[in-house]
């Protein structure tokens, strides 16, 4: 398959759509990224990497980060951590106060705000650092040691992260936060202003795709088990209130972030990510929807 001719058949599609979308202006810094970035790139098992646009240039992942963050909570408490956190879509917005309430601080998944903060709780409470520890496992299944996270976009969203906070204040009434809740906020908005380019993140996605393995060395990095539920809770959560239509159009596992980018993968076949800043308003990259539901129709790949 040409896989390069179908992301300029894309790009093309693409650059003549007018987006009605909007950058997300919550996170000052983010505000600041031009409203017309966009990159798409394809890591084949079989074949390599494919790419358009803006796919070398690094943006801030955001909530991307949550399926690291999950990946080392598994890894560290197994299925001992869905006592603290449950697996089922949402359908409210991802930094709902009311369902948490309802659900006596049980967070519905561990992609929406309350649950990525106690995944980061959890971290807190087994790892010795657990920044540098989160940011050598993406380098690790990157392989790229240059990754960091951006500190002025951390300090520019913990100026605006008061509902954040709230949702932990919230979980540690309910006895489910066991840390201090400035330092759980603070390791949740370092791993969210963690930058990556498209390549990048299609490489770190191929771990999920390849079975828990390294492509390069074959090394077994991750628990198959581990890598089968989470790509299932990517595919009926990653994309908040919105998981449904994703898997409706695209049919792929995958996460969103409100920094633009989505990654996705098709087990055994491809990663893929797109970066495009514009968001609809459900908070996914409106583009970047449009660009893999053409990825998956014009191929005829998805995983139904």
């Amino acid at each position: 398959m040409d896989y390069q001719k179908i992301l300029e058949n894309i790009y093309a599609t693409l650059k003549g759509h007018k987006s009605t979308g909007k950058v997300a202006t919550y996170i000052p810094e983010l505000a600041k990224i031009p409203f017309s970035k966009l990159g798409m790139h394809i890591y084949c098992i079989n074949s390599g990497h494919y790419h358009i646009g803006d796919a070398n240039e690094r943006f801030s992942i955001q909530s991307i980060s949550k399926v690291f963050g999950l990946t080392l909570a598994m890894g560290i408490l197994g299925d001992d951590l869905f006592k603290r956190i449950d697996v089922e879509p949402s359908g409210n917005p991802f930094n709902s106060l009311i369902q948490l309430e309802y659900e006596n601080g049980i967070p519905r998944n561990p992609f929406i705000n309350a649950g990525a903060l106690l995944i980061a709780d959890v971290l807190i409470s087994n790892l010795k650092n657990p920044k540098k520890e989160l940011l050598e496992f993406i380098r690790n299944i990157t392989n790229d040691y240059t990754i960091i996270s951006n500190s002025q976009v951390s300090n520019s969203e913990k100026e605006h992260s008061h509902r954040n906070a709230s949702l932990l204040h919230l979980m540690k009434s309910f006895g489910n936060i066991k840390n201090p809740i400035e330092d759980v906020l603070d390791l949740y908005l370092f791993q969210c202003a963690i930058e990556m380019s498209c390549k990048e993140l299609a490489t770190a996605f191929m771990v999920y795709a390849n079975e828990g393995k390294l492509i390069n060395t074959n090394q077994q990095l991750l628990n198959p088990s581990y890598i089968k539920r989470i790509n299932a809770i990517m595919q009926t959560c990653g994309f908040y209130d919105e998981a449904g239509e994703f898997s409706f159009r695209v049919g792929l596992p995958g996460k969103s972030g409100v920094g633009g980018g989505i990654v996705a993968i098709h087990p055994g076949v491809y990663t893929t990510a797109v970066w495009s800043p514009p968001l609809n308003p459900k908070g996914n990259s409106e583009l970047g929807m449009i660009a893999l539901e053409e990825l998956t129709s014009r191929t005829g790949l998805s995983i139904f």
